[in-house]
């Protein structure tokens, strides 16, 4: 489960009534070719040799599936970043869809909250500054020395010199966009805007797997979130690490979800760091008030028991979840082979 950083969930309590906005598709007009290696090195020493990323009509992953007898649990994994130039021939999704009783979406944390719209147009200036250091502290001030001189490296490279009054979490946000964005890549969610296309069309029953958390007095938890120091060091020295020896392999990981190579996925490395950065903000002292401690295991049981209703009742049913939920050994897959389900990878 992703979760996008607390300013911005947020923001959502705050203005999800007044705004909804969907991100323009990406114009594609190449067709794809085997991918080449580019070796570079800059002045600063970060790497920047880079795999090209495909580009053109691509035929995305297979799908997992999961058997009850005759009822059919078909489950899209998920990924991000992926290449910015794909275009995704989605023709196995669609006839899925078309055929299936339901589909349940990924699971989501959603913070609201129970204001007015007026109210919540009076509480915008709180916002300002919320990305911030509290007492208007730099990373300079914050950081390992060690830490900080990387973070350097990268901002000079990618942002300027303003990030530096970012907590590291917001950092790590702004600096992985523009890094993502530079090597061809995209975090748009691809898989989503594509199996809300087909529901649309087909109109079958959609099944959310989210957990909703109500905050009561938005100036409040905006007042004690501006004054409150987070454990999110580690979300940044993560980014780092993976823009510093991960670029080759999330690029790898792109191509072979765009190209349908379930097989090459499963044997890259699946280095993250959202987990670490999600920590940072659910296992934080003003994260656990809110109600958010915890969250990502409530997520999965949520979504499981959602999983084995529509095994036990539909004849087809379509799901998502991020692919490294699907490959982790232990996890979802493993737990419904262990209840008795057949459990068929789409690579093998």
């Amino acid at each position: 489960m992703r979760m996008t950083m607390l300013a911005v969930a947020l923001s959502s309590m705050l203005l999800m009534p007044l705004q909804a906005q969907q991100a323009a598709p990406v114009p594609v007009n190449a067709n794809p070719s085997a991918p080449t290696t580019q070796q570079a090195m800059s002045a600063d020493g970060i790497r920047t040799e880079a795999t090209v990323v495909v580009t053109g009509e691509q035929p995305g992953p297979g799908l997992w599936l999961v058997r009850n007898g005759n009822h059919d649990l078909w489950i899209l994994g998920t990924l991000s970043p992926l290449p910015a130039g794909m275009q995704w021939q989605s023709k196995q999704l669609d006839e899925i869809v078309a055929n299936a009783q339901e589909v349940i979406y990924e699971p989501s944390l959603n913070v609201n909250s129970d204001i007015s719209k007026f109210r919540a147009l009076l509480l915008l200036p709180s916002l300002i500054g919320i990305k911030n250091n509290p007492d208007g502290k730099r990373l300079s001030e914050v950081l390992p020395p060690v830490t900080y001189v990387r973070w350097s490296a990268y901002r000079d490279r990618f942002l300027d010199r303003d990030a530096d009054k970012l907590r590291p979490a917001f950092a790590a946000e702004a600096l992985w966009k523009a890094a993502i964005k530079r090597s061809g890549m995209s975090d748009k969610n691809v898989a989503k805007t594509t199996v809300a296309a087909a529901v649309e069309r087909y109109h079958p029953k959609v099944t959310l797997v989210r957990q909703t958390i109500t905050v009561k007095d938005p100036k409040a938890v905006l007042k004690q979130f501006k004054a409150s120091e987070l454990e999110d060091r580690i979300c940044l020295e993560r980014t780092l690490d993976r823009l510093g020896q991960d670029m080759e392999t999330l690029r790898a990981r792109a191509n072979a979800w765009a190209m349908g190579n379930v097989a090459a996925i499963r044997a890259l490395p699946q280095n993250d760091q959202y987990q670490a950065c999600m920590e940072a903000i659910t296992e934080s002292g003003i994260g656990r008030k809110l109600g958010m401690g915890d969250v990502a295991a409530r997520l999965q049981a949520e979504w499981l028991a959602k999983a084995e209703a529509a095994l036990a009742t539909n004849t087809t049913t379509l799901a998502i979840l991020p692919m490294q939920e699907l490959l982790r050994a232990g996890d979802v897959m493993d737990q419904l082979k262990a209840k008795g389900y057949t459990v068929l990878a789409p690579d093998e």
